[in-house]
Formats: structure tokens, C-alpha cells, sequence
């Protein structure tokens, strides 16, 4: 008997400008996303840069170990924004955000 050849599909997508856009994410939620992603890896790098322990985190932080384990494994929805603008504070580093003018008018409801 002939063995059958198997038949593999690729389900293939091409974004269009940004992937969180194209998941169904408003304009706000990607933009929160973005930052907190952002906010995220700056904080993991520099806790990495400093090597600290999870356990010099928990003190530095001023966190309970369960939160401090998120934020090292990037559980991004396990830590809001505001707990990270305060991880980030408590490291002597500075957040900054950005707020452009609209490229197009805004119609009103």
C-alpha cells in the first residue's frame, strides 16, 4: 500500500499596521498595552542589569513575593500600570509618556 502524502495547511495573516489592532483591541486598550509592555521590560532589564534577587525585590519594592514573581515572569496582567510607574520609582528610574496631537479631526458625537 501506498503510504498517503500528509497534507499540511498554514493558516497565513498579514497585519496591517499593529497586531493589536488587528486582535480587536481599541485604540486605548493597545496604547495601554504598549506602555505597560514597555514599562515592563524597562523594569526587567534593569532588575536584571542590578541582579537583584527576588527576595532584595520583595524589600526594594516594598511587595508581597507573589506580586515580585509576576512582575520577574511578566505575568503583564497580573500588574497594572500604576504598580509598575511605583516598581519603577522605587529603582530611581524615571517613566515618561508621550501625548501626540490627533493626525485627523476628531468628529463629535
Amino acid at each position: 500500500m501506498k503510504a498517503m502524502a500528509k497534507k499540511t495547511s498554514v493558516i497565513t495573516h498579514i497585519t496591517r499596521g499593529d497586531v493589536l489592532n488587528d486582535l480587536g483591541f481599541s485604540r486605548s486598550e493597545a496604547t495601554a498595552l504598549k506602555f505597560k509592555a514597555d514599562l515592563l521590560d524597562a523594569i526587567r532589564e534593569e532588575v536584571e542589569r542590578r541582579s537583584y534577587t527576588q527576595r532584595q525585590l520583595v524589600d526594594i519594592l516594598d511587595d508581597h513575593q507573589p506580586a515580585v514573581s509576576n512582575l520577574l515572569q511578566g505575568k503583564i496582567n497580573q500588574v497594572s500600570i500604576e504598580k509598575l510607574l511605583r516598581y519603577s520609582d522605587r529603582l530611581g528610574m524615571r517613566a515618561r509618556l508621550k501625548v501626540l496631537p490627533a493626525l485627523r479631526a476628531v468628529a463629535a458625537a
